[in-house]
């Protein structure tokens, strides 16, 4: 911090005023301190003017931020525990499918993952994936390369919220028709969305977050029937292995 150019002055005279007025110097330097510590503290956590943008791999362990991927992973032994079999093979769709598809395969799962979006910062890890073919790129807006039943179980996460209702109609049914005993939708809450610039240009939009009663409401209109069954079953096992989702989640029938 630059400081202004200080004029001497001789000790005859002058000693006496300068002591009586360091004090008042050494207060006023304090609180100058104090607001450039406050400003550039509110800078950076992302304030107006500031540049605090925060990556979607941060976003994932953010309590209601705006990616359910860490719901996903954190679901997995509740989902075990309500579909029991059905989860033996399952296929997850959505933004940053590596690592849900990784965190599967450690609970000895067999998995394959739909990345909507480019894979530009891939890990080595994720970029082995998709030179085994477990994980591939595909816009969801068009009918998935699988055949009917291909799957046991499908889990979507975070996609839906950036589709148009036109479109979420086309994947949703394309979801259900590759898979054999449901479909698994996680969607994050109204006003808990949290992205940045870098998320809109990837993304080509910003999420379009939508209530429980929009969701029930879509799902009797386009004939997709929530599965009670798997439902109750999925929320006593939440329950019981304290699983406190962040995100909606919705069981559907295939």
């Amino acid at each position: 911090m630059s400081r202004r150019p200080v004029r001497s002055f001789t000790l005859s005279g002058s000693a006496h005023k300068k002591s009586r007025s360091s004090p008042l110097l050494s207060v006023g330097l304090v609180l100058l301190g104090a607001f450039l510590l406050i400003g550039y503290s509110y800078r950076n956590s992302g304030g107006e003017g500031g540049g605090g943008a925060v990556s979607r791999k941060e976003l994932s362990g953010i309590s209601g931020g705006g990616s359910c991927t860490l719901d996903v992973q954190q679901a997995i032994p509740a989902l075990k525990a309500a579909y029991g079999e059905s989860m033996s093979k399952v296929l997850h769709v959505g933004p940053e499918t590596c690592s849900v598809v990784s965190k599967f395969l450690k609970e000895d799962i067999e998995a394959l993952g739909v990345e909507p979006y480019d894979l530009e910062e891939a890990d080595s890890g994720c970029k082995s994936l998709v030179r085994k073919g477990i994980v591939r790129v595909a816009d969801i807006k068009f009918p998935l390369p699988y055949r009917e039943k291909s799957f046991s179980l499908v889990i979507v996460s975070d996609a839906l919220d950036y589709l148009s209702p036109k479109y979420v109609n086309k994947t949703l049914l394309d979801l259900t028709r590759v898979s054999t005993d449901g479909l698994v939708v996680f969607t994050g809450y109204p006003g808990q969305q949290k992205v940045t610039a870098a998320d809109q240009s990837k993304f080509g939009r910003l999420a379009k977050l939508r209530s429980p009663s929009w969701w029930v409401k879509y799902f009797a209109q386009t004939g997709l029937e929530v599965n009670e069954d798997f439902a109750k079953k999925f929320e006593k096992a939440s329950s019981k292995q304290s699983y406190k989702p962040n995100c909606q989640i919705f069981h559907l029938s295939s």
